[in-house]
């Protein structure tokens, strides 16, 4: 399932991704104008009657002994989606153990553990409000569904370029996060780089 995944994001068959990206897209767009209920309602219908007069169409040609009588869809209806009960339950502690942990990292950061972190979110928070007074969250979700069918593969053709632009950032970013951790702990001059420190002058 994972592979098939990562086949539709990478365009490994263009046909099948550019129908599910578009399918996404019109669907998250529906919403702007009808409720969720009427688009997954209308949806729904639109697929069935489009499987349904596929099963019919090959059905009638078997009878007319112009077809071989395989279902249409058996590939989807052979597709083994199930969990075994051990496989159930790891990733059930899974899912445990990741929502216990993101709990408690909004623990620390909400009841100040660390006053750098905190900050950091105090910041966040401060810029997604903005955020929000721009877009509201389906149009988030409508870029971040094709910026996932987008990103991975201008990445993976412009990989030195988009790991080069990244290094500078990530060193601009480093060099704030410097900068307000040495102001949260009151201040004073950088470190030496040197080995040893700087040496006092004589006079």
């Amino acid at each position: 399932m994972a592979s098939k995944v990562m086949d539709l994001i990478y365009w490994k068959d263009m046909e099948r991704t550019g129908m599910v990206l578009t399918g996404l897209v019109v669907g998250l767009l529906s919403l702007f104008q009808l409720s969720i209920i009427t688009v997954v309602s209308t949806i729904s219908l639109a697929i069935m009657c489009f499987t349904i007069s596929v099963r019919i169409y090959y059905q009638f040609l078997y009878v007319l002994s112009w077809g071989d009588g395989v279902h249409p869809f058996k590939s989807y209806l052979d597709l083994d989606i199930s969990f075994s009960g051990e496989l159930a339950d790891i990733y059930m502690q899974k899912v445990i153990v990741m929502t216990l942990s993101a709990v408690d990292a909004l623990k620390k950061l909400f009841f100040v553990a660390n006053l750098f972190e905190s900050l950091k979110l105090l910041f966040l928070m401060y810029l997604v409000t903005y955020l929000g007074d721009l877009c509201n969250g389906l149009t988030l979700l409508i870029i971040s569904v094709i910026a996932v069918f987008s990103l991975p593969l201008f990445y993976k053709r412009h990989q030195e370029e988009v790991n080069s632009f990244i290094a500078k950032i990530q060193a601009q970013v480093d060099d704030v996060k410097e900068t307000l951790r040495r102001l949260v702990q009151g201040g004073g001059p950088p470190p030496d780089p040197t080995p040893g420190g700087a040496k006092p002058k004589l006079q």
